[in-house]
């Protein structure tokens, strides 16, 4: 079987975090070794650090994501740094930067020095860090030159930056990883990226419970008790007998491709299987050459100091 490690995801999330159990198990009889779970605030963190506790295959992952900046607390820095003290397992993440429409909130001066801060933390402990980034690569590219390089990595989560800016991050130690989010863009302008990309810097990930991918629906898993999909599948259901003699022009569309699927609708992290095969697809290597090469360069850019992955 291939093995496959999802280099960004947050099975802490409170929409699935009791079903964790059943959705580490499925994922890992599918091939996936490690989750990377990234803590995105300050309320988090106890939540991932206790899933790592109790889940070998969990590394954890603490960090303030760019849309909770304006909710810290006074001393979150410090807790911050007590976390990664009494967790030397856990990695940095997630960080970032966001100009998209929930991050225009965010006062954008306090987000770049917020995730400054972070970044000089992941690199005095040399750890890899992940890093959020929306419509603000030129922003991320030029906070770490400052910084930079970073020898233990930084991690591009869900990656859907431009082609051109793939060689500049990557002379800094970036690596770039893809989720269900890269089936969003044109399919032109995804491979053109993803062929910049050095083999040896590609990672995979789910980002569940988000960035479901856009794949056929008999592909996919979906997380039990869904309500956004429950309800959905219902309507579609009730609509479909309730208009059983229409012609088939005026019968209500039919899901074929998780596309059709309300957004809300949750990701499952079996389905870093669709992400391989999109993005092997994309650079045309076969999946088990895609699995290999990223379960491999994961291997090697969490095995620091007190890592799981060293321990296995």
């Amino acid at each position: 079987m291939m093995k496959l490690f999802d280099a960004h995801c947050h099975l802490q999330d409170p929409k699935i975090i009791s079903k964790t159990q059943q959705l580490i198990k499925t994922a890992q009889d599918r091939g996936v070794v490690f989750f990377a779970v990234n803590g995105v605030c300050e309320q988090d963190w106890d939540s991932v650090k206790q899933l790592s506790e109790t889940h070998p295959s969990v590394v954890p992952c603490f960090g303030l994501h760019p849309w909770y900046v304006a909710e810290r607390s006074p001393n979150w820095f410090k807790t911050l740094k007590e976390y990664f003290d009494s967790t030397p397992s856990a990695a940095v993440g997630e960080i970032g930067v966001d100009k998209g429409s929930h991050g225009k909130k965010i006062d954008f001066s306090e987000q770049v020095e917020v995730l400054r801060q972070q970044l000089e933390l992941a690199k005095e402990l040399n750890k890899p860090a992940s890093v959020h980034c929306v419509r603000a690569f030129g922003d991320l590219l030029e906070l770490m030159k400052t910084i930079g390089p970073f020898p233990a990595g930084v991690i591009l989560h869900s990656y859907l930056g431009s082609a051109e800016m793939v060689p500049e991050f990557s002379k800094l130690g970036a690596y770039f990883s893809f989720s269900g989010f890269l089936m969003s863009l044109k399919a032109n302008k995804a491979k053109k990226m993803l062929k910049m990309v050095s083999s040896d810097r590609i990672l995979l990930e789910t980002d569940a419970p988000d960035a479901l991918p856009k794949s056929n629906i008999d592909s996919l898993l979906f997380v039990e008790g869904d309500t956004s999909l429950v309800e959905e599948l219902h309507r579609q259901r009730t609509t479909s007998s309730s208009t059983s003699d229409l012609s088939p022009a005026d019968s209500p569309q039919v899901f074929t491709d998780a596309s059709m699927l309300p957004k809300e609708t949750l990701n499952h992290p079996a389905n870093i299987l669709n992400v391989l095969d999109y993005v092997a697809s994309m650079l045309e290597i076969t999946k088990e050459e895609l699995a290999e090469l990223s379960y491999q360069n994961a291997v090697r850019l969490f095995s620091y100091e007190g890592s799981k992955v060293l321990q296995k």
